[in-house]
């Protein structure tokens, strides 16, 4: 018998210990007694899957890298605040950071050996894709959305320079350079503007229809072609000046967008049947060798 059917005694205590934290987010200290003994019945079930993994033939040779291990014991170290927290999480479970290497690289390489299993799916094809985006094309649709920048020269009585008219008439100014040479956009935006998006030129980034304050927004997609500047429009902070920078329109997304999304998700899937399919497999097989046991033993 391969010495992996044989399974450390840490490794049920770190699969309840990361079950517990994937299902309901806590210690299993922390867990009621309900939830403890969900918690380990997926524990046990996951621990007769990977131990079947492990000692298929399909297991032979796999290797985890050492830089997969460090990455992974990170990961579970940085949930914690402190060192400190770290060690006695693990010790409330019996668990110390060789045991927890120990039972990660155990995990990483089940990983390991389903993912050379799911290797041999069939490749996803160009026409399966096309087929795909032309049979589910409400699954695609997208709303209008438009890049934006601004201006903005705010408004406070308080403050004679950001009185309300010597605002507007600051606003209205810089309007008219941008209407003259409309590539000061960004220079104008540093120099002028209100707005923390001056850093980047005024600019917002791609809104759909309704995020911005009702005046910007309906600035916005007033504009018939990228480009257009505003007039001068008021909103809660004070004055702005609105530039549509892009134009995308509602519909369906076109195929080249989403066809590598499209291509993930069906390799994805394929993956997952055939890594089902070959587990039912040692699944079946494994039941198959126990019912022979027990018919010899009646014997």
């Amino acid at each position: 018998m391969s010495t992996l059917a044989v399974v450390p005694d840490t490794t049920l205590p770190y699969l309840v210990f990361k079950t517990a934290h994937g299902i309901y987010e806590k210690m299993p200290g922390e867990l009621s007694e309900r939830e403890l003994r969900h918690v380990r019945q997926v524990a046990r079930k996951q621990l007769d899957i990977e131990t079947l993994v492990l000692t298929a033939p399909e297991a032979q040779g796999v290797v985890v890298p050492q830089r997969t291990l460090d990455d992974a014991f990170q990961e579970i170290r940085g949930r914690y605040e402190s060192e400190q927290d770290f060690t006695n999480a693990l010790a409330a479970q019996n668990l110390d950071e060789a045991l927890l290497t120990s039972a990660l690289q155990r995990e990483l390489k089940v990983e390991a050996v389903l993912d050379r299993v799911s290797a041999k799916s069939a490749k996803v094809a160009e026409l399966d894709v096309q087929i795909f985006y032309h049979m589910h094309r409400e699954q695609f649709m997208r709303t209008e959305r438009r890049g934006a920048s601004h201006i903005l020269v705010t408004i406070n009585p308080d403050l004679p320079e950001n009185a309300p008219a010597l605002a507007l008439k600051k606003i209205s100014e810089i309007r008219k350079r941008l209407l003259k040479d409309p590539k000061r956009f960004a220079e104008q935006a540093l120099k002028h503007s209100e707005c923390p998006t001056a850093m980047n030129g005024g600019t917002i980034g791609d809104v759909e229809r309704g995020k911005l304050y009702p005046a910007l927004d309906a600035a916005l997609f007033a504009a018939k072609a990228p480009g257009e500047l505003s007039e001068v429009v008021e909103s809660e902070l004070g004055y702005h000046i609105v530039r549509c920078d892009s134009i995308r329109a509602e519909g369906v997304a076109p195929y080249a967008e989403v066809a590598p999304r499209i291509r993930l998700v069906m390799e994805q899937n394929r993956r997952k049947l055939c890594q089902h399919g070959w587990l039912k497999e040692l699944q079946e097989a494994a039941a198959a060798k126990a019912r022979e046991a027990e018919a010899l033993q009646e014997h």
